[in-house]
């Protein structure tokens, strides 16, 4: 029963955390054929660092903790039936008697969070965000690890491929300690492979400790760095979600729905997103919200998105590095309190481990992703789109991979909304300011204002989850293209052309230069005036569609 509890608890989870990459294995193509990749070796050692997606072990080596499995295992597990009973009594009471009837809600917040911690409470780290119980990647990566560093007698020195060398590391923690961690096994890189520099290709979480190293270690190591699938600049399904930016609609979670179905992360029934539709045409979520904001949302929101924080996977300060500027400083006051509360001094040795981070990275960010370039650092950038973003957050319409906006994945591109495209006039600007290549066939994307427009590509229908085989074999020709040869936006490589916008196929794993013909890949139409209609007429028509479209699907559903 607990072990039920902890994954319903993890769904909810998810809608604010990082995805880890998944590695689709197989051909990929251009336009017009499929072309099998195979391993390319390069006279530059590559070393490649993931996000969150490494599973956590406890002291015993037994696995506690895989986000793609959505589960936890807990030391309370055994316990029975009572057990669980007396912890929903611990915070539902404090719920109906303090909190609605004497209008108290501390110990409503007090129980929440400690009930969370429980079931969390071999992932979580201590109030000094540090690891308090052995708990971290298992010893079997450590080991592979530093047998990477004897390779090379085996592989034939100076010839290096993409998973020659991993750098594996605890994702919770501090960035600036993993930082510390990255800069030592880069020069035992160095020695074991005898040369001077390296290239790193960052995903997720792996892009924040690579800009932190910058930050703290410079680039007179680095060979080439790319990123794709970014958080370093913010993520809003993170950021958002701590920050009293919510905003719950219905079409945008039946777009979740949809898409995640889409990738497999879990299967949804189409009745299932018909229901959510039709309930949304009524108006029930936007009567729900509203009437909520009106009586307890005041009262609950900071209180419970502490709770819900600190019993879980913000006491992770690699977490709190993918906030987004904008958000910081609500951030922080929705979780801690104001300055001098009683949690501001409880989680001390936290708050001074994100706000380090803060003050040495994130206000340096844009100088920091400069500086790669601007040392003689190949680079390049790979920024996905196509799906809904989480449907907590307030800025549910951008164009995304799920979690993180092509805005901050891109380093700066310019987007429209999920309802619309840029518009004509803005088009017609950037055309006439010499820039029409960088208008996305779909008219969604301008890559012209991006930190590094010749570097960075766009691939629309792959979510964040996702990292293609073509994208792997991208960034790593960009970053390890010999002396002076730099691959830039619209280069052929071994038959392979790396177009600026490209689009993928789930079905048949081929990557191809993205037209006006193929760029519709959305597994939803996203229709602002039929989401958002005007006047009573309006919507009457639009729950009478959803009423018929959800008849239909119930008749479906009943005769599976």
């Amino acid at each position: 029963m607990k072990k039920i509890i902890s994954v319903l608890l993890t769904l909810l989870m998810l809608f604010s955390i990082c995805s880890t990459a998944v590695f689709a294995i197989g051909d990929i193509g251009t336009e017009t054929s499929t072309i099998q990749v195979h391993s390319s070796r390069s006279q530059v050692p590559v070393i490649r660092i993931l996000g969150d997606g490494e599973p956590l072990y406890n002291e015993k080596q037994e696995k506690i903790y895989h986000i793609r499995s959505m589960t936890f295992n807990s030391s309370s597990d055994d316990d029975d039936d009572s057990d669980i009973l007396g912890s929903v009594a611990n915070v539902l009471l404090p719920f109906l008697i303090d909190g609605l009837l004497k209008d108290e809600w501390d110990a409503y917040y007090e129980n929440l969070q400690k009930e969370l911690s429980e079931i969390f409470s071999e992932i979580i780290l201590n109030n000094n965000g540090e690891v308090s119980n052995g708990t971290g990647i298992s010893q079997a990566r450590k080991d592979e690890m530093a047998g990477y560093l004897t390779r090379d007698a085996k592989v034939g020195k100076g010839y290096y491929g993409i998973n020659d060398y991993r750098f594996w590391y605890d994702w919770r923690l501090d960035p600036i300690y993993t930082a510390g961690l990255l800069n030592d096994y880069i020069e035992k890189v160095k020695i074991a492979s005898g040369c001077d520099k390296v290239s790193i290709m960052a995903s997720c979480l792996g892009t924040i400790v690579t800009t932190t190293y910058i930050k703290l270690y410079g680039t007179d190591d680095l060979y080439g760095v790319g990123f794709t699938g970014s958080v370093s600049g913010g993520a809003e399904a993170l950021s958002e979600a701590i920050s009293g930016k919510f905003d719950i609609d219905g079409y945008a979670i039946s777009r979740t729905l949809i898409d995640s179905d889409y990738v497999g992360e879990f299967n949804v029934d189409k009745f299932i997103t018909s229901s959510i539709e039709l309930l949304t045409a009524a108006g029930v979520f936007k009567y729900l919200e509203e009437g909520v904001k009106e009586t307890l949302y005041a009262k609950l929101v900071e209180g419970v998105t502490s709770a819900l924080a600190l019993s879980t996977l913000f006491t992770f300060p690699v977490y709190w590095a993918a906030v987004s500027p904008e958000d910081y400083d609500d951030a922080l006051n929705y979780v801690f309190g104001p300055e001098g509360s009683e949690k501001r001094t409880t989680y001390a040795g936290l708050i001074e481990k994100i706000e380090n981070y803060n003050d040495t990275v994130r206000v340096n960010y844009d100088e920091i992703i400069k500086s790669i370039g601007e040392n003689g650092v190949k680079f390049g950038a790979v920024s996905k789109y196509g799906f809904q973003i989480l449907p907590i957050c307030q800025s549910y319409d951008v164009v995304s991979d799920q979690f993180v906006s092509v805005n901050h994945s891109s380093f700066g591109a310019t987007t429209s909304t999920i309802f619309d495209t840029l518009t004509d006039d803005y088009i017609a600007s950037r055309v006439e300011a010499g820039f029409a290549d960088y208008i996305s066939p779909d008219k969604k994307v301008d890559a012209s204002t991006c930190i590094y427009p010749e570097s960075t590509w766009f691939m629309k229908n792959v979510s964040h989850s996702e990292y293609t085989t073509f994208e792997r074999k991208l960034l790593y020709d960009v970053i390890t293209a010999p002396g002076d040869k730099v691959i830039t936006c619209g280069d052929t490589v071994n038959g392979l052309t790396y177009s600026r916008f490209l689009v993928y196929d789930y079905e048949t794993d081929i990557m191809a230069t993205m037209t006006e013909e193929n760029c519709n890949t959305e597994n939803w139409v996203a229709d602002e005036k039929n989401e958002e209609p005007q006047g009573p007429l309006a919507r009457v028509f639009v729950f009478l569609k959803a009423f018929f479209n959800w008849l239909i699907d119930l008749f479906n559903f009943t005769k599976k």
